[in-house]
């Protein structure tokens, strides 16, 4: 019989550790979001307004050089990669990497929807293939940040600056966690329901020049969707980077967004964000090697996730951890943390930068009793 300790006396303050939707940021609240956009179309002077401002912060705090366009679409990061690989891949031959669930999404869509025979690169959860054995001569698909197997590619130094094919990032969970070198990058996607703990349904399309380049030379072979059209008379539709996106927004998210980004300027912009993660995901790795039940499922810390942060529990199965994350729940010490459906059974803790390090901190104790208490049952 395990012995089970007492229930800890002090929960996490904030107890919300959901890979995403993700914690909002300290100190939010509904009352404090601007409304005057609100009960507006997005098209009228207020809308467009905010729209663009909301685009604006997001490059004054990523540091993105003019040379690249951020724009607001449909269908988080799922739709904004979607429309990235519908509009731009066939022109040349293609490499996805697959190394957790959605990288292995984004091989389903190009082997079973565009039908284009990609190289396909693949390793296990917890690990990143080779990669410096990339052609580059290929459009290459990636996940910069695994949220559902705790892996990260360690930088871009893998990516050569003269390449000839366009680097697709999947940075869902990686924008504003890590310091990305622009420049490496021709298409970038994320959602702000990460690491900025906004409101889930939009996603932000980033295109570099070589990637408007493509746009604007290249049709593919199949019928595009409305939303997914960036193109108009063979010109890249430029309003869609100043805030005229393609279908209706959720101006209540847009100020959502805006919150959290001036949340973020507040605290020191980027570098204050990835401060944040980089605390957290060290207090949570402190809690891991106190514990022999505990490990990380990405075994290497230089590809280590300092978001989404992926534990091995000794001897768990599915059922366990479904057991064990129910505990914490019910005693409202922990939500959301058992690991992705379709990862190995183990736990998913979020780290990024709206989550408290005091809060990682008081998790330890709880994951103890939790631990115990699903084995004594």
């Amino acid at each position: 019989m395990t012995d089970v300790p007492a229930v800890p006396a002090i929960k996490p303050a904030r107890p919300y550790f959901s890979s995403g939707p993700c914690a909002k940021p300290p100190g939010w609240s509904p009352e404090n979001l601007a409304t005057e956009s609100l009960g507006r179309s997005h098209r009228s002077k207020i809308g467009k307004t905010r729209l663009q401002l909301c685009i604006d912060l997001m490059r004054e705090l990523l540091k993105l050089p003019d040379t690249h366009r951020i724009g607001i679409v449909p269908g988080s990061d799922t739709g904004a990669y979607e429309m990235a690989m519908w509009t731009m891949l066939g022109a040349r031959a293609v490499t996805a990497l697959a190394w957790e669930s959605f990288g292995e999404g984004w091989v389903t869509d190009a082997v079973k929807q565009l039908k284009i025979d990609p190289t396909v690169v693949r390793a296990d959860y917890g690990q990143l293939p080779d990669l410096d054995a990339v052609d580059w001569s290929n459009d290459v698909l990636f996940t910069w940040n695994g949220t559902t197997s705790g892996v990260r590619v360690p930088n871009a130094d893998w990516i050569p600056e003269t390449r000839e094919g366009l680097s697709f990032a999947d940075a869902t969970s990686a924008v504003f966690a890590y310091d990305i070198d622009w420049a490496k990058i021709d298409v970038a996607t994320f959602s702000w329901q990460k690491v900025l703990g906004g409101e889930g349904a939009h996603g932000v399309l980033i295109l570099g020049p070589r990637a408007v380049e493509r746009l604007e030379s290249y049709t593919p072979a199949w019928p595009l969707p409305k939303v997914f059209r960036l193109v108009s008379k063979g010109k890249l539709t430029e309003g869609v980077f100043k805030g005229e996106t393609i279908n209706t927004p959720s101006m209540l998210a847009v100020e959502d967004c805006i919150a959290a980004l001036e949340w973020a300027k507040s605290i020191g912009g980027a570098d204050g964000l990835i401060a944040r993660s980089d605390a957290n995901a060290a207090a949570l790795d402190q809690i891991v090697a106190e514990r022999s039940w505990l490990g990380h499922l990405a075994a290497d810390e230089a590809t280590r996730s300092k978001t989404s942060v992926c534990l091995t529990v000794e001897g768990a199965d599915e059922a366990f951890i479904k057991t064990f994350a129910g505990l914490l729940e019910k005693q409202g010490a922990a939500y959301d943390v058992a690991g992705y459906r379709d990862a190995p059974p183990g736990l998913r803790i979020w780290c990024g930068a709206t989550v408290d390090t005091a809060d990682v901190v008081a998790l330890g104790p709880w994951l103890d009793w939790a631990y115990a208490t699903a084995k004594a049952a």
